[in-house]
């Protein structure tokens, strides 16, 4: 008899400690003190976590909880007053995360921020920009009729991407007039090596460009090379100006192209023990003069690839100085479906150079000196690199 009545008594006091323990642990407020923190703990993330459920809650107008979360994160990184770091929110991770594959919804078009707004630096071929007219130099400075002067270059190109089929009218201007161009958004696939062999002093020289570390950049790299050289060149020039880096992996493996053997790159972080990656092989013949082509856009990876290249003297780094980054990030997925793009190091040559502005001179030195003219349409940085390899055959 004693048995059942035991057995009845917590047949019934289950469902209500389990109902109890369910409601509390979502009104933790609700509970004396001692109590609260036996149950929940009295830590950081729950006072986050509540005060969030109480602004979506009481607040006299209805906000969404989600955006509160979003916009918190993205305060909570702006606090770091690190350039490089920021909060990616769920839907912007998918742009995010095509980018960095080589593939876009816009217009097929490679920019950079400048005072008025956007320069184009790059028209890609099929793309609705080359569709429409649009070539490099020409600079964007409104889109639907909003100016992009004083704008950052993230802000502006946000406003230019959109889904396919859908249309963005963009103010363009060159040589001094303005005109419309409406265009309508497409998938785009980005092809970011380009090549073509040149001709100077009766040698033939390869050139290769590279617009961003995207995954497979390093194999589009090496093909365009290794065809180059098929065709008869007897040196390369190696285009990474405009180029802000994307995936450390990819740099590694382009810096592979040229140097056979040897560290290309150490990472360290506070939380991150030294790493050291090193050459992958299957370079080109070290005979093979090459030239890198750099200027203040050259970033990231771009900085990590000229950095090797010209610590183990395998190219002659032609422009002006670089960036000047240092550090590198990693992506972080959280599990609202954003992530957080946060700096977790910096990165060294194989001589030990960090190139961030704490370390003294900010980027890297060309060995030659050479600037573009913006009032001539010759690329007067280019002629000089391949000056440069001539001399050398």
């Amino acid at each position: 008899m004693r048995y059942r009545l035991l057995a009845l008594v917590l047949a019934v006091l289950l469902p209500v400690s389990l109902f109890v323990g369910v409601y509390v642990g979502g009104h933790p407020r609700l509970l004396p003190g001692f109590l609260r923190d036996a149950f929940v703990g009295d830590t950081q993330a729950q006072v986050y976590d509540e005060a969030l459920g109480r602004i979506s809650a009481d607040y006299y107008r209805r906000v969404s909880k989600n955006g509160l979360l979003d916009k918190s994160l993205a305060a909570a990184v702006a606090s770091l007053k690190d350039p490089f770091s920021r909060y990616v929110d769920p839907k912007s991770y998918g742009d995010f995360q095509d980018s960095t594959n080589g593939n876009f919804e816009g217009v097929g078009l490679n920019v950079a921020e400048v005072p008025q707004g956007l320069k184009i630096l790059t028209v890609f071929d099929g793309g609705p920009a080359k569709r429409a007219g649009l070539r490099p130099g020409d600079v964007i400075v409104a889109v639907n009729g909003s100016s992009l002067k004083g704008k950052p270059s993230e802000a502006s190109t946000s406003r230019i991407k959109g889904p396919a089929g859908t249309s963005v009218r963009l103010t363009v201007e060159r040589g001094g007039k303005r005109r419309d161009a409406r265009l309508r958004r497409a998938r785009v696939e980005v092809p970011v090596s380009t090549h073509r062999l040149l001709t100077v002093s009766d040698f033939k020289i390869g050139y290769v460009s590279l617009t961003q570390f995207t995954a497979g950049a390093h194999g589009e790299v090496l093909h365009n090379v290794r065809d180059l050289l098929k065709r008869g060149a007897k040196g390369i020039v190696f285009d990474l100006r405009h180029n802000g880096g994307g995936l450390l992996q990819e740099g590694v493996l382009v810096a592979s192209v040229f140097i056979g053997d040897g560290e290309i790159v150490s990472t360290h972080g506070r939380n991150r023990a030294t790493h050291r990656y090193n050459a992958s092989g299957d370079a080109i013949d070290a005979k093979i003069p090459v030239a890198v082509l750099v200027d203040g856009g050259t970033a990231s990876a771009s900085e990590i690839v000229t950095g090797a290249l010209q610590d183990y003297k395998r190219a002659t780094v032609v422009g002006v100085r670089t960036y000047g980054k240092g550090v590198f990030q990693e992506i972080e997925d959280l599990p609202n479906g954003g992530a957080l793009d946060l700096t977790v190091g910096e990165y060294f040559t194989p001589k030990g150079r960090n190139l961030g502005p704490k370390n003294g001179k900010r980027g890297l030195t060309p060995d030659v000196p050479a600037a573009d003219d913006p009032k001539t349409s010759a690329d007067e940085a280019l002629k000089k690199a391949l000056q440069v390899v001539a001399a050398k055959l």
